[in-house]
């Protein structure tokens, strides 16, 4: 895929691009679930993952599984996923044979510097004051440039599926700058938690949170 044809996002949403509680039902483009990955390891240990690699965790994979029957995926057309493996493991259990997973690294969580594989303790231990706030250490990826890149890839896949409906198995970090672009509530994103967005050339709106999971099998309060 090319590095061309995403939104310029430095400045602010564009005029296009807007947040409606309904949106994505009846837009005429491309309907994009963005879906958090399953539990990691690093979850569970609550450690701060960024662009690091751990695997998907006992749980993961069950939600991961459990999420393969929900409604939200009937008549999906196509999949992708992120390439790091928490993400590429839930796609390849979700699709479960049904379909091929295309994996983009556009789709990555941001990167978190020198947080990568630190507890929030470590993290306060040792930058007393910034998780309060709201402070990021060297080697943070800001919003912007995980924008230009995750925009991209995803205006790539949906002009490549106009009209239809696409999964996309990505990170909290990328949903929520999404979601903080186009102005909606900046809560957390459960795993296998997302968001419907829908995407043409000239539009971008953000449809329904949605949990493909029951609240039973969701990953406890308190974990990165």
């Amino acid at each position: 895929m090319s590095a061309g044809g995403g939104p310029d996002v430095a400045h602010g949403a564009g005029t296009g691009e807007r947040s409606r509680a309904a949106a994505g039902a009846n837009h005429q483009g491309a309907r994009l679930l963005l879906v958090r990955h399953g539990q990691s390891t690093w979850n569970a240990e609550g450690r701060w993952q960024g662009q690091t690699d751990p695997p998907l965790s006992s749980l993961g994979e069950e939600q991961a599984r459990a999420a393969a029957a929900s409604p939200e995926l009937q008549g999906i057309d196509a999949w992708w996923s992120s390439d790091l493996r928490r993400a590429a493991r839930t796609a390849d259990l979700m699709v479960a044979g049904r379909a091929t997973c295309n994996v983009d690294p556009r789709l990555r969580e941001r990167h978190a510097g020198e947080w990568e594989g630190l507890t929030k303790a470590e993290i306060d231990a040792a930058w007393p004051g910034f998780l309060a706030e709201h402070r990021r250490p060297a080697g943070w990826e800001d919003d912007e440039p995980l924008l230009v890149r995750a925009l991209d890839a995803l205006h790539e896949i949906a002009a490549a599926s106009a009209g239809g409906r696409v999964l996309v198995v990505t990170h909290g970090g990328v949903i929520r700058a999404l979601e903080r672009r186009l102005a909606a509530d900046d809560l957390p994103v459960p795993n296998l938690g997302g968001r419907w967005v829908g995407i043409d050339a000239d539009s971008m709106e953000l449809g329904e949170r949605v949990l493909l999971v029951d609240v039973g099998q969701v990953t406890v309060p308190g974990q990165i």
